[in-house]
């Protein structure tokens, strides 16, 4: 009996790839296999999500779902673009209106000479203050 090991594939017609593993006996040339097949290979896609790549194969992950999907769902992913781009304007915009703000600042204004403390404040109408 010869071996299934993916180092040691034994014939050539054997499946190495699990996936395909699953789908020994199903017509591969049916859209829906082939789809169940996609399916599994991005169920199975193990990969590191906290480093660069994996934040961009997630992101990648996203597009292709959202181009993937109809009604109400790509609605959906439109908005959630949207709304993420709306952010990132605001978000650009107030820095860079910080950075004007900070390199080119409005007129000095005049302070006023009086000092006030807690004494110089105006009696309110009708209440005294005396002792």
């Amino acid at each position: 009996m010869p071996s299934r090991d993916p180092v040691d594939p034994g014939r050539s017609s054997d499946p190495i790839d699990p996936i395909e593993d699953e789908l020994i006996g199903l017509d591969p040339d049916d859209p829906e296999t082939r789809a169940f097949a996609e399916h599994l290979g991005r169920m199975r896609n193990d990969r590191p999500s906290f480093t660069i790549e994996g934040y961009l194969h997630g992101v990648s992950d996203f597009a292709d779902s959202a181009n993937r999907a109809q009604g109400g769902r790509r609605l959906g992913a439109v908005v959630l673009v949207l709304l993420l781009l709306l952010v990132v304007v605001y978000l650009i915009m107030d820095a860079m209106g910080f950075v004007v703000s900070t390199w080119f600042p409005a007129a000095p204004t005049v302070q006023s000479a009086h000092v006030t403390n807690s004494f110089d404040t105006q009696p309110a109408a009708g209440i005294s203050v005396e002792a």
